[in-house]
């Protein structure tokens, strides 16, 4: 998948989920506060992505996905 495709879908995935407009979601915006996710939220969010794009987001991997651009890459580099 050509990366620009990936991010528009993770973006309009996310912004369909959490109510936050696309504009928002550079890839240097830190996730939770864009999307003010809480635990179970960010739980959501790791689900979604994982069922949309058939990859598996380890526990301790999801610490590190701080910014929607370590989303986009870590997406891209496991499909």
């Amino acid at each position: 998948m050509e990366k620009n495709a990936l991010i528009e879908r993770v973006n309009n995935i996310l912004s369909e989920e959490f109510e936050v407009e696309v504009s928002e979601m550079t890839p240097d915006a830190n996730i939770k506060q864009t999307l003010q996710l809480d635990s179970l939220s960010i739980v959501d969010m790791v689900a979604l992505i994982e069922n949309e794009f058939q990859v598996k987001i380890k526990p301790a991997e999801v610490s590190q996905l701080t910014t929607f651009g370590k989303l986009y890459d870590y997406i891209a580099e496991h499909i």
